[in-house]
């Protein structure tokens, strides 16, 4: 806890002349390691006024007497102009007992402990103050990798406890020399109670090792930076601790460093990350706009993935058959001074076995990497919390998360106010993806990406950071909420949890959970009229135990009905099919054919070659009985088996990269020519409206035969996907009743495609409707946590059952 109360001088003696008031003022918001208690110390010198702050539990408190003009100058003051990194969620004024108008100066109080009701501050990349002080000519952090004050640095990465101070984080282990306490001490220094405060003295270093783990390098008195700068230059693959996790890194414009790194990773396809020195490098590679310039810059420091140009091209396999690079300027001081003497961006890719979490630790990256890198560039402060790089893209004009994590996590989302009142609960997210939700005084406290719960070292890391974040946030459920399928392992880790802390369950459909995100993300009211929902993705389980994934719902936080889907068709193989797109094209073609197809109907090209050389006669009867084969009405199927068709991809060594493989494919200048797209139809099966595909693969196959350009194919059936589903929503307007607010919402992992997403907005504007995207949270199952998380709250405010509410 903080121990150091500097006085702030006795305010001038005109003051106490007039009439004089005193308040209690309570902040709330992410307030505390972001400089804001000295912000409120200078600003009350320079209105003269009398008093304290200090942390605690709930956020900052502020007891403060003075002229009430000069009050009201200070709080105006602290809502237009706070720290850079604070955010002011709410301010409370109250009126206090007169003081003597001798009282004088104004003093910075030690911590308070107490239940969390505060935020923790997410990491933030290294402001212009540090990185001046960085490359200065003279200064003791000059070269220093560990650089930062109150405006930057880690702060979530290296958190164990609350109240956040240095004691409570990874900072702990190393004691302020004489200079950085004096600054730490001093409320006019930038650096005034910055928890990870240090210098060359006496913060951490850094080191470079050989991967063998011999040890450090043999000259220990090197600079590792240099040595490192060199290694990359020479060709080689270093492992690098960074802030949240560890990076591999190599020359990305090298061709056998980038194929060496695929293979010793065994990540054959998914395209890499990239760090650029800066703007101008990322330029010669990709357009970059004036959205993507703020993005880069944001203090989070994502990835961001940006159109190639063609002007000059990395390693052709940095990005393997795609048309975007995901380029991410440095998060830290260290990626500068590593980048500041490279003429070449770096791959920089999570440092991990291919599908299991980052590492953090440097002994587990050794083990764990050492047949992967050639050299590793380590330093000995400790990484508490797994933070991924975030990944955002910009989708019709407006930036898109599509990874939450570093720099963004744990800033909590603030829910309509209606939301206040709804009891501490845990919402537990998807099985890929995942990410968990923490409700409590209505805000959300998401988790970052956690990764896929089918590989045992996620869901190990899953179990970990709830724990943590429990403790981190003082948060006791009283509800849990988790997804309807009954084998995802966060639904069933939901269940043991409610049933042996005997709390409210509430389970609540994929594709509900996914327009409930999207409202929230929105911030819509809890009571505002139904919206129609259009949630496409990958699949989830749906309430006639089938899998959907092409929906079309009525939809509040509370309540949804299904009101359309795509057609259902059935999945060869079940997951099979997922790794293998063949097989869903094999299904929808064999609706079209029928027994003609394993009969012999030859289809155009080399797919259908592919295909004559499979058991189509097995396949066929697997389809028609249902054997091995669920039904699924999944969008991100569809794309899977046009992108096979069309010879883009038969088999898959990543989630989504048949679709993503579709969408680079697509001609631009077909799809900006005004021409048509591939024809839908609209029926009905079971009661319900379905979107048909059958007319589009007939109008596909023709293109084909005809000698039609993929590109050109993979374009019309854009267009023609966004036209049929304007045209569904067009079916479903009277369906949707007069309680239709008129709004739709647009969730799920599909959505995350630029291109339809585009498309669809537009065709939903001209109809007037109003269209609700993902900007905070991502449109794949990233959020679907937060949408649990809202639905589970909207119900219990409604029953106010049990007493959970109470």
């Amino acid at each position: 806890m903080d121990s150091y109360t500097p006085q702030q001088k006795k305010p001038p003696q005109a003051a106490s002349l007039e009439t004089r008031i005193a308040e209690s003022i309570r902040v709330r918001g992410l307030v505390q390691g972001v400089g804001f208690r000295p912000q409120v110390w200078r600003l009350a010198g320079k209105y003269g006024l009398s008093g304290s702050v200090g942390n605690d539990a709930e956020g900052v408190w502020i007891h403060v007497s003075g002229v009430a003009g000069q009050i009201d100058r200070l709080v105006e003051a602290l809502r237009s102009a706070p720290p850079p990194l604070a955010r002011i969620d709410s301010v409370e004024r109250l009126p206090r007992a007169p003081v003597e108008p001798a009282e004088s100066g104004f003093h910075i109080a030690a911590s308070l402990p107490g239940e969390m009701h505060t935020q923790v501050a997410a990491d933030a990349a290294t402001c212009a103050d540090c990185l001046g002080e960085l490359f200065a000519p003279a200064g003791r952090r000059r070269g220093f990798a560990f650089t930062n004050c109150t405006h930057c640095g880690p702060r979530f990465s290296i958190v164990r406890r609350v109240p956040y101070d240095r004691l409570n984080t990874s900072m702990a282990a190393f004691e302020q020399c004489p200079a950085c306490l004096e600054e730490y001490r001093n409320p006019a220094d930038r650096r005034f109670h910055a928890q990870p405060n240090c210098c060359p003295d006496c913060g951490p270093h850094l080191w470079v090792e050989r991967a063998e783990g011999q040890g450090h390098d043999q000259d220990p008195e090197a600079d590792p930076v240099a040595q490192a700068q060199a290694l990359l230059r020479a060709g080689e693959i270093l492992l690098v601790k960074g802030v949240g996790g560890f990076h591999l890194a190599c020359n990305a414009t090298d061709p056998d460093a980038v194929a060496r790194l695929r293979a010793r990773k065994q990540r054959p396809h998914k395209p890499f990350a990239l760090l650029a020195r800066d703007l101008e490098m990322i330029r010669r590679y990709c357009s970059l706009g004036d959205i993507g310039c703020e993005l880069l810059q944001h203090r989070a420091a994502p990835i961001l993935l940006l159109p190639q140009t063609g002007a000059a091209a990395l390693a052709p396999g940095v990005a393997p058959g795609q048309r975007c690079y995901g380029f991410m300027l440095p998060p830290a001081p260290l990626h500068h001074l590593l980048m500041a003497g490279l003429d070449f961006p770096l791959v920089c890719t999570s440092g991990n076995r291919s599908g299991e979490p980052q590492c953090i630790a440097n002994d587990d990256a050794r083990s764990l990497l050492g047949a992967v890198a050639d050299a590793v560039l380590l330093h000995d402060r400790d990484i508490v919390n797994r933070l991924d790089d975030s990944v955002v893209r910009e989708i019709d004009g407006h930036p898109a998360i599509l990874r939450r994590a570093r720099g963004y996590v744990p800033e909590p989302l603030v829910l309509p106010e209606t939301f206040a009142a709804a009891p501490p609960l845990l919402a537990l997210g998807g099985e890929l993806k995942n990410t968990f939700c923490l409700l409590k005084d209505g805000q959300a406290i998401l988790s970052q990406h956690i990764g896929d719960l089918h590989n045992p070292a996620a869901g190990d890391v899953f179990e970990q950071s709830l724990q943590l974040y429990h403790e981190l946030f003082d948060h006791a459920p009283r509800a849990i909420a988790v997804d309807a399928h009954p084998e995802y392992r966060s639904g069933k880790f939901g269940r043991l949890l409610a049933a042996r802390e005997s709390l409210h369950l509430e389970v609540v459909q994929h594709h509900h959970a996914h327009i409930a995100a999207c409202l929230a993300d929105n911030g819509v009211p809890l009571d505002e009229e139904p919206v129609l929902g259009i949630a496409l993705d990958g699949l989830g389980y749906g309430t006639d135990g089938s899998f959907w994934g092409g929906e079309f719902l009525l939809a509040d936080y509370r309540d949804s009905e299904r009101l359309a889907s795509f057609e259902p068709v059935p999945m060869p193989g079940g997951e099979r099919a997922i790794r293998q797109p063949w097989r869903m094209a094999f299904a929808w073609l064999h609706q079209r054919f029928g027994n003609d197809l394993s009969a012999g109907q030859r289809l155009p090209g080399e797919f259908g070659d592919f295909l004559a050389r499979q058991p189509l006669e097995t396949l066929a009867r697997m389809v028609d009985t249902g054997f091995n084969s669920p039904l699924t009405s999944s969008c991100g199927r569809l794309f899977d088996a046009v992108a096979a068709v069309i010879g883009l991809c038969r088999e898959v060594s990543f989630e989504g990269q048949a679709a993503m493989a579709l969408e680079a494919c697509v001609d631009s200048a077909a799809l900006a020519g005004g021409g048509s797209g591939y024809p839908f139809e609209i029926g009905e099966r079971d009661g319900l409206p379905r979107l048909r595909a059958q007319p589009m693969w007939r109008a596909l196959l023709e293109d084909l035969r005809r000698g039609t350009a993929a590109s050109v194919v993979a374009a019309r059936f854009h267009l023609g996907l966004a036209e049929a589903i304007g045209q569904m929503v067009d079916c479903l307007g009277e369906r949707c009743g007069a309680g239709w607010s008129g709004r739709v919402a647009l969730s799920g992992g599909v959505f995350q495609n630029a291109v339809l997403s585009s498309l669809l907005v537009r065709q939903l504007r001209r109809r007037e409707l109003e269209v609700l995207c993902h900007r905070r949270v991502p449109a794949n199952d990233g959020g679907l946590s937060l949408g649990q998380a809202a639905v589970a709250a909207a119900r219990l405010l409604q029953s106010r059952g049990a007493g959970i509410c109470a």
